[in-house]
Order: C-alpha cells, then structure tokens, then sequence
C-alpha cells in the first residue's frame, strides 16, 4: 500500500481509513465509469478534483493489450506524471493526496486529490473565436511559444501526455492575460506515461493530437513555424530539413483526425 497525504485531508482522515473516506466525498460528478470516478469536491472552502480508479479487470485489460493500447490501472500514472513535470519545470496540477491498495492490476484501488485550477480557461475555449475575432498579434505569439515550451519541456522530461489538446492547457485569468504576463497549467495527466526518455512514436502521436486540436482556431503558416522553433529549440531551418517526414506525417494524421471528427459529427446530426 502506497499513501500519501497533505493538509485538509491528513487532518481530516486522521485516525480513519482515507479508501474508505474518498469513497464518501461529495460533489459534481464529472465522470462515472464501471472502474473510474471523477468529481469536484469543495473542503475547507476550497476546490479539489478527485479521481478514484477501482480497477478494470483483466478482460478490460487484456483487451487494451491486444489493440496496442496501454490500460490505465490507477491513479499511479497521474502521480507519476504530476511529480516529473514539477521537477521539468512545466506548471501542471498540485498533488495533496494519493493512496494505491492492492498489488493485483485488475482490482486494485486508487485515487489522486488534485487542487483546483481556478479561475482558469481552457485554450480551446480561449481560442474559439480567433476566427472570426483574430487576437492580439503578440498574444497569440506568446501562447502559441508557450504551449510549444511546455510541450518540449514535457517530452524531454520523459513524459508523454496521451491525450495532449489543447483544451488540457489552461490559461489562469486571475490576472488580465497579456503577452508578458500568462500563465497555463497542463492537466489530465490519468493516460500519460513516464519513462527516462520519450519514445519519438509517443512523442509524435502528441504532436498530432495537439496539432489536431487546433486546426479551427486559424492559425498560419507563420504561427506553426513558431511552434516548431520553440518546441524544438533549433534553427528553422535545421527543423524543415531534419524533421521533414515527421512534419508531412503531422499534416497527413492530423487531416485523418479531422475528418473522423467530421464523419462522427455527420453521423450525430
């Protein structure tokens, strides 16, 4: 067993079993699966987001492997992934419980208390509009450097992210957002995955999700070009030449995505 508790809830579960108390916690429910709960909880008047993973069992299991796909078992990848990044240098969420029971990966139980992000945005919401209302010409520069800085730093630090949009950037209003002053946390961090270095097929699925995920909010040519020399921190130059297939390869993935998201949402309608 694995735990690890910081203020309210080291005071608040003294003397009690923390597996049983998370499980009575109360508050909106954001995501309700067979093996995996999430919801935002106030304490103390503050806000928490929680996270509790039950266990997928083996059939869930197996079937992930036998698709390629890599199962989420717990709570541990999140810890994991919150705790590298923090030492990388990339704002993400704060940590302030986690407990890991059980040695079997079917049914073991899990959680991760996460301090609330607020008053955030997401940048896919921030950039809805760029459209139509373009923004400030040194801001849209600064986030696209940003967010380009945050996802090199990530994937040097071995971590690889999963779902990496950017509706999982967000943007701290607590402050007037401006060019020299912004803030973004990265967060969802259940998928990623840690290792001592980013293997380049997880690093560029990253990359094509994120380039993915803004392919509505108009950005140029210029503006990608920008991403790719602060993400790789190289002459563009050097980028166009050396990463040639990479970059074709995101142009082609990033078209597939869209167009599935487009077939899906004929099917919807």
């Amino acid at each position: 067993m694995r735990l690890i508790l910081s203020d309210p809830f080291k005071s608040l579960w003294a003397d009690k079993d923390p597996f049983v108390e998370v499980e009575r916690l109360e508050g909106e429910v954001y995501r309700e699966l067979e093996g995996r709960r999430t919801l935002r909880t106030d304490v103390d008047g503050r806000g928490y987001f929680v996270k509790i993973h039950r266990g997928i069992g083996w059939g869930e299991i197996v079937k992930n492997l036998l698709t390629a796909k890599a199962p989420v078992l717990g709570a541990g990848q999140e810890w994991t992934a919150i705790d590298r990044l923090r030492l990388a240098g990339v704002p993400s969420m704060t940590a302030v419980a986690y407990g890991e029971r059980g040695s079997n990966p079917a049914t073991q139980h899990s959680f991760i208390i996460t301090e609330e992000l607020a008053p955030t945005i997401s940048l896919e919401d921030y950039c809805l509009d760029w459209r139509k209302k373009p923004p400030q010409p040194a801001l849209k520069r600064a986030l696209i450097a940003e967010v380009a800085r945050m996802t090199g730093t990530m994937h040097r630090a071995g971590v690889n992210h999963r779902d990496c949009y950017i509706c999982h950037f967000l943007l701290h209003t607590d402050t007037p957002v401006t060019p020299r002053k912004l803030r973004l946390s990265l967060i969802d961090l259940h998928r990623a995955q840690t290792r001592d270095r980013t293997p380049l097929r997880w690093r560029n699925k990253d990359l094509a999700a994120l380039y993915f995920s803004a392919l509505d909010i108009g950005l140029t040519r210029r503006d990608k070009l920008r991403f790719l020399r602060s993400y790789f921190r190289t002459p563009l130059r050097a980028i166009l030449r050396d990463e040639a297939r990479l970059l074709a390869w995101l142009e082609d993935k990033a078209a597939k995505l869209y167009a599935r998201k487009e077939r899906k949402g004929d099917a919807i309608q």
